[in-house]
């Protein structure tokens, strides 16, 4: 029959069953999408001080894939988030490791598996000058935030999503906030729609009733569509 040029590497068993063992390029699936890491890569290298970048999709929490960025040279984070923010958010690194030099095999090639974890601590566009402790509801939603991404800590001005939230973590940080809160106020468009800490919990404070109805309409809509995903890349 006819046979095409997938990129999958594969090997068939003595029974005729065809068994996937990866690619052949730095192509990943994450969270039903595809993605070239090598695109993120060129991109990240065109940023003036970079001297070499490589990106992987780490699942160092199970069932929490996560791209990560390493990088060598002088640039910032704040330029490398820069650089990335016009591609699709699928596609944006959730978190940057710098690198004196890059791991080498024998032949002299990157050794993507020798590369480290990154570390738990919140990924911030810019250094930010330690801010005041938070306090009732918001220091709540601060330690969902923190269970929920893997970070040490987290400041007024942090973004749930420049921390390395995603759609399905914010499925589960709404729940739990709701949960945690006892409150009926919040939709999970508000997850997007205020995604920093301090905007979050200050809108908890002040949104109006009549809005309910309509958040709980948008909430099933927006959790079914979060399922269906889930349930996609489960079977990919």
């Amino acid at each position: 029959g006819r046979m095409y040029r997938t990129g999958d590497l594969v090997k068939r068993r003595s029974d005729g069953k065809i068994d996937f063992l990866g690619r052949a390029d730095n192509q990943v699936k994450l969270r039903g999408y595809r993605i070239e890491l090598g695109e993120i890569e060129a991109v990240l290298e065109g940023v003036p001080g970079v001297g070499q970048a490589v990106v992987l999709a780490r699942e160092d929490v199970p069932g929490d894939v996560r791209l990560v960025a390493y990088v060598t040279g002088t640039a910032g984070e704040g330029a490398l988030r820069a650089a990335v923010a016009a591609m699709p958010a699928h596609m944006h690194p959730a978190h940057y490791v710098a690198m004196a030099v890059m791991p080498l095999t024998p032949n002299r090639k990157v050794d993507r598996k020798a590369l480290p974890a990154p570390k738990a601590a919140p990924v911030r566009v810019a250094a930010v000058a330690v801010q005041a402790p938070v306090k009732g509801a918001a220091a709540k939603i601060a330690a969902i935030w923190q269970r929920l991404l893997g970070v040490a800590e987290v400041q007024p001005s942090d973004n749930f999503f420049a921390l390395g939230g995603h759609s399905l973590l914010a499925v589960q940080a709404h729940r739990d906030i709701k949960a945690e809160l006892g409150t009926t106020r919040l939709s999970i468009t508000d997850i997007f729609r205020f995604p920093t800490l301090e905007a979050l919990a200050r809108h908890l404070g002040d949104e109006p009733v009549a809005t309910l109805v309509a958040n709980d309409r948008a909430d099933a809509r927006v959790d079914a569509m979060a399922r269906r995903r889930a349930m996609r890349a489960a079977r990919a």
